[in-house]
């Protein structure tokens, strides 16, 4: 095999790719820090993340099956260029690892208030509404649940199949003009039509769900300016690997679309807010009147909830406020930090 892994350097490609991972970094983690910082994951659609990771991820074993004759001769080639020629699968794998940190931050990050059902009873005097926290979890709690397991299964699914195909088909004998056996052509290829179906209708739920709560909520706006345009540079740079077809990058470029129409609508209700004088949350940017409700806590006697009321002209009808349940929580390092700040309330 010695004689067949040879592979010439392509600088124009490894600088966008090198520029690609960059930008993964920059779009990402600012979604990242947003979701830490406030402390709330509202505004997202589980049914997003779950097909936004398991589309990403069917995209990364795409790229996996149809460069694995090139990821076999790293044994073969030096450090350096075993890096240059698999740059392709690391950037991919890169995204997917991204995208699933969001979903791990949106379950970290789950409004307290939301995971259970919460009944207001009325003590029929001149106490107000008390709001008891029952031990019944909320059907998008037990959705989010849900989605998680459908992520994990599908991982391990792709993971088992992908290498079984890999480990028992017959090495190339020609890594460099990347030729695959049959059985590897379908499976590739059903990756990557899977992943550009999932990538197509991923943000029909995320779509829907801005639309109605007419909010940007933990969306970050930077992260999508940054990756609409990327998307479209992100399918280029796939498409000039080695062994990869339409299937690899058909993701990215639907991604692209899509994303970009999410962009212009929260941009819309961006303006919208700072007509009706709330945050990205529906906060008054005002003054307001915050009243602690009495809560009975979960198993450790906890309580956090909060409503936020708004006296004046501003309580209109079509103020786009988030129901009192889904009032912001700071909660974790930085909600404790915080806390302490205004004198230990928290």
């Amino acid at each position: 095999m010695g004689n067949t892994c040879q592979f010439e350097t392509d600088w124009g490609t490894n600088g966008l790719t090198a520029f690609l991972i960059y930008g993964l970094f920059v779009s990402y983690v600012p979604q990242h820090l947003r979701i830490i910082r406030s402390g709330t994951s509202i505004g997202f659609s589980p049914w997003f993340l779950l097909l936004g990771t398991t589309s990403s991820a069917a995209a990364t074993f795409n790229i996996i099956t149809l460069q694995w004759p090139v990821i076999r001769c790293c044994h073969e080639l030096s450090f350096g260029k075993c890096i240059e020629v698999t740059a392709g699968v690391f950037q991919v794998g890169l995204q997917w690892l991204l995208f699933t940190i969001i979903l791990g931050l949106f379950m970290m990050y789950y409004p307290p208030d939301l995971k259970y059902v919460q009944l207001a009873i009325d003590t029929h005097d001149s106490r107000p509404i008390q709001h008891v926290r029952t031990k019944i979890k909320s059907s998008e709690w037990r959705l989010a649940l849900i989605i998680s397991w459908v992520v994990l299964i599908h991982l391990i699914l792709l993971l088992f199949t992908t290498f079984i195909l890999l480990l028992t088909s017959p090495p190339s004998p020609d890594p460099s003009a990347i030729p695959h056996p049959p059985q590897i052509t379908l499976w590739a290829t059903f990756l990557g039509i899977s992943s550009g179906v999932l990538a197509a209708i991923q943000y029909a739920p995320q779509l829907t769900r801005t639309y109605h709560l007419k909010l940007v909520g933990a969306l970050s706006i930077p992260m999508m300016v940054i990756q609409s345009p990327g998307g479209v540079v992100m399918a280029v740079s796939i498409a000039m690997r080695p062994g990869t077809d339409w299937t690899s990058w058909i993701m990215y470029a639907v991604s692209a679309i899509m994303q970009a129409c999410l962009l212009l609508m929260c941009l819309v209700w961006k303006v919208r807010q700072r007509k009706l004088g709330v945050d990205d949350f529906g906060r008054p940017l005002g003054e307001l009147i915050a009243t602690r409700a009495t809560s009975v806590g979960d198993e450790s006697g906890e309580e956090d909830s909060v409503s936020v009321l708004i006296e004046g002209d501003e309580a209109r009808e079509d103020t786009p406020l988030l129901k009192p349940s889904s009032v912001v929580h700071k909660r974790g390092l930085l909600g404790w930090i915080q806390g302490l700040g205004r004198g230990g309330e928290y």
